[in-house]
């Protein structure tokens, strides 16, 4: 039986193939040609349950918030 990826999961590893720190309205973009629902919220919970996993870290981008990996691919799932 296939795994299926968590909307997070699938926004992490999409992350990853961008350059440069991600916003939450980039966020929302990204998850917008997904088959899951996703509003400006719902993007921004995701970016900070993503850094409480220890796969993003915040940064301050022109004065305002931004999210950058700390890892390069391998699963960080507890």
């Amino acid at each position: 039986m296939p795994e299926q990826i968590t909307r997070r999961d699938w926004l992490l590893a999409a992350i990853q193939r961008e350059s440069g720190p991600i916003t939450t309205g980039r966020a929302e973009q990204l998850l917008a040609t997904t088959s899951w629902s996703c509003h400006r919220n719902t993007a921004r919970k995701d970016l900070r349950a993503l850094t409480r996993r220890g796969a993003l870290r915040p940064v301050d981008t022109d004065g305002r918030r931004a999210y950058q990996t700390t890892i390069t691919g391998e699963d960080v799932r507890p």
